[in-house]
């Protein structure tokens, strides 16, 4: 992978750092092609099992490098990235079947704030912040923000963060749902790495189910997600993880799953 993306694996986690510290980790035609390759080399791992997404510097990711960005306005590549990148990203991280900690270090802006709301969990620092940014320099929302931030923060909150874009600060995020937790920025690698770990010693296909799960209940009836219930719960009963744990509680053991 390039060097605007760091991966690594051990122990079932992947950990896909976005590194452009000095652009505050804007996203360049290097860093979104890498950062979308290293989500979908972790999906397709097997020894994969859990994955955190974060970043180095004072940033978590600002969107899109606008330096970059002014070669193509105007031409018929001026949006393309959405399709192209941006997308890709956020079903890689949404559609992950495994779980995704985003440890989100500092500023969180446009594509940045889509990333980390595409995740299941977000470990923040005490001095992150999140802005929607778009309406700022004149564009729509992207990178699944209009579908995600609604669904954390409520439709008539998600409009206004959209159309008065503004700097939302740790404390106000946790109070939103946008920040799953709060830590303080010293301890954010730490305290990241160490929910990001205990997800990749549980049980991955369990886990994939609630994925599914939650997602498909956002969007369909209560019958159909009871339907969807059964089908995931009758799929996670078959798991070895599943006999696993049954024989752990029994015998009042912690279960060691195997993440099959």
């Amino acid at each position: 992978m390039a060097d605007t993306v760091l991966y690594e694996v051990s122990d079932g986690l992947a950990t896909i750092t976005i590194n452009r510290p000095d652009a505050m980790n804007a996203m360049n035609m290097e860093a979104k092609v890498a950062l979308r390759d290293s989500l979908l080399a972790a999906a397709e791992d097997s020894a994969v099992r859990a994955v955190l997404l974060t970043a180095t510097g004072r940033a978590f990711c600002v969107g899109q490098d606008l330096k970059e960005h002014v070669a193509v306005l105007g031409t018929e590549h001026t949006m393309s990235t959405v399709r192209e990148h941006y997308n890709p990203i956020v079903r890689a991280i949404a559609g992950m079947p495994k779980p995704v900690v985003a440890g989100v270090n500092g500023v969180a802006a446009g594509a940045g704030f889509g990333f980390a709301l595409a995740a299941d969990y977000r470990v923040v620092a005490d001095t992150a912040s999140f802005n929607t940014s778009f309406a700022g320099v004149a564009l729509t929302a992207d990178s699944g923000v209009s579908w995600t931030l609604p669904r954390v923060v409520g439709p008539g909150r998600a409009a206004d963060l959209l159309f008065f874009p503004r700097s939302i600060t740790a404390q106000e995020a946790y109070e939103l749902g946008i920040a799953t937790k709060v830590v303080p920025v010293d301890d954010l690698p730490g305290e990241a790495a160490a929910v990001a770990r205990t997800l990749a010693a549980g049980p991955t296909l369990a886990y994939a189910a609630l994925k599914e799960s939650l997602a498909y209940g956002t969007a369909h009836t209560l019958d159909e997600a009871l339907e969807k219930e059964d089908e995931l719960q009758t799929r996670a009963g078959a798991s070895a993880d599943h006999g696993i744990a049954v024989q752990a509680f029994l015998a009042k053991e912690k279960p060691r799953y195997l993440g099959r």
